[in-house]
């Protein structure tokens, strides 16, 4: 039953420009909330900046600039990106400057305070800068740290800590009993696994002067921030503006029906347990689902701003288009295991599917429709076998794409879309609408079987456009334009082909050009 729903990225630390991997977790999360709301749910997409992170001043400190200047100028970086995209974002909250999340942070540490969930001791421990992380000995490889292959800093100093320890119990039940979904399954393991292993209380604060002065203070502390991973998970109810009583929390929050994080592997231990752990502390509710993706790599190494191999996928949108960028990363990179990045394997989804198939299917039609019924869909004619498979095709494409999507994976999701895509093709040729056309001229019989053929194909391409909608949004409403359709109305389509008897059907300009590199 259709009800309201919301969808976060995780937010980013914007000490350098966006890469690749940030590009996949957007279009990810804008083609879960697309699906959403083609399903009929009032759905929020939240994305932000993790912008009082230490790396962000350290490397404003190495350009020899403010901090607040750094963030700035690549928060602009990240927000051009997410336009690039064409992602369908509500709300953009920055954690240094956003009033609501400021105040929402101090909220969420005085509630677990209040409870008697903090706490101050000196602490000692090794600290990798990359990751705003404290590992013990036995979790680094080769005493480095296993994301950023760097040596962690020993830190000593007085701090205040969370008693995570209280709370295993607590995840552990709401794991097993369906109300915190972590997925994939294989995800979920490792999460039990390690609540399983024993939770430490984790330090949640910073002296100032490691710090540098940067941070959002703790509440009746001024010699301590707090630490970055607490500021900055609190972003996903602040930006709701919970703490002035704003219905939106109520809406996409308290009473939402998904309340779903999306996030890579590396910083899964921060949403799965440490932020349920908070959320019970604080008494809010948890999220329903946290749905966990891989990385992308070049040349099996994963794509990082500190090792230096960054994709600059602000470049690829302007050199092969959005539609390109987005159909490889809902098309070609698994939705929960790691993918290998190139060029070549872009252009080659890119020509074979979009321009060859898709791009193909739809010029073909438009352009018949044009030359044999002067550019209107004619009524439907006399229905065989051929036409009934293309119809029981179509709507289990739209099924089964539609359960993938309940089930987070836009990969399967779009190879079912495609298989209509080849079908429809297919059906082109077995018709052969240009003999039809030719026999049609002495022969009612034909002219009433390319009607049925025209008209098939006009519906199919149709439903194609609805479909689409979630993954490649200007596409598909370039497909609905061309049909004369409102892809609001394409949504509302209920089961069996669609009726476009008498649409005027315009050829639309290349959906899909051919880049050459």
């Amino acid at each position: 039953m259709p009800g309201s729903s919301f969808v976060s990225t995780t937010i980013p630390y914007v000490n350098a420009q966006p890469h690749l991997g940030h590009a996949l977790e957007y279009v990810q999360c804008d083609a879960y909330a697309r699906h959403m709301k083609r399903c009929g749910d009032d759905t929020f997409l939240l994305s932000g900046s993790d912008e009082n992170s230490l790396k962000n001043v350290l490397a404003a400190e190495q350009k020899g600039v403010p901090t607040q200047t750094l963030v700035d100028e690549n928060f602009a970086r990240f927000s051009q990106l997410i336009e690039s995209l064409g992602i369908d974002l509500s709300y953009f909250i920055r954690t240094s400057v956003d009033r609501d999340h400021i105040d929402g942070a101090i909220e969420i540490w005085r509630r677990m305070e209040r409870v008697g969930d903090i706490y101050t001791k000196e602490y000692e421990g090794l600290y990798c800068v990359g990751c705003e992380q404290f590992y013990g000995d036995v979790e680094l490889v080769d005493g480095a740290c296993p994301e950023h292959l760097t040596r962690p800093e020993l830190v000593r100093e007085q701090n205040y800590f969370f008693r995570l320890s209280r709370y295993q119990d607590r995840i552990l039940s709401a794991i097993k009993e369906g109300k915190l979904n972590i997925l994939p399954a294989s995800r979920s393991n490792e999460v039990v696994s390690f609540v399983r292993s024993g939770l430490s209380d984790i330090s949640i604060s910073r002296s100032v002067k490691r710090a540098r002065g940067w941070g959002i203070p703790v509440p009746g502390d001024p010699d301590q921030v707090m630490y970055v991973w607490i500021d900055a998970l609190t972003n996903y109810v602040n930006a709701l503006g919970w703490t002035r009583g704003d219905d939106r929390y109520d809406r996409y929050w308290k009473d939402a029906g998904k309340r779903v994080h999306v996030m890579g592997k590396g910083v899964i231990r921060f949403h799965a347990v440490y932020w349920p752990a908070m959320l019970m502390s604080a008494g809010l509710p948890l999220p329903t689902d946290v749905v966990v993706h891989g990385y992308i790599t070049l040349s099996g190494q994963k794509i990082s701003k500190s090792l230096g191999n960054v994709v600059d996928p602000a470049e690829l949108v302007e050199r092969f288009s959005a539609d390109a960028v987005r159909y490889f990363l809902l098309a070609d990179v698994s939705p929960f295991s790691d993918a290998d990045f190139s060029e070549e394997r872009l252009l080659a989804r890119y020509h074979t599917d979009l321009a060859n198939g898709l791009g193909n299917l739809v010029n073909r039609v438009t352009s018949m429709i044009g030359r044999y019924r002067d550019g209107v869909v004619p009524a439907i004619g006399p229905v065989e076998d051929v036409e009934s498979q293309l119809v029981t095709q179509m709507l289990k494409s739209q099924m089964e794409s539609l359960e993938a999507m309940d089930r987070y994976d836009h990969r399967e999701s779009m190879a079912r879309i495609w298989d209509l895509v080849r079908r429809a093709n297919a059906y082109v040729d077995e018709r052969a609408p240009w003999h039809l056309a030719k026999a049609a001229q002495q022969d009612e019989e034909s002219a009433l079987l390319l009607d049925t053929t025209l008209h098939h194909l006009a519906g199919v391409i149709q439903q194609l456009a609805g479909m689409l909608d979630p993954f490649l949004p200007t596409a598909a409403q370039r497909l609905a334009t061309a049909l004369n359709v409102r892809l609001s109305d394409v949504h509302a389509q209920g089961d069996g082909l669609p009726d476009l008897t008498g649409r005027n059907v315009e050829k639309p300009d290349a959906l899909f050009p051919r880049f050459e590199v």
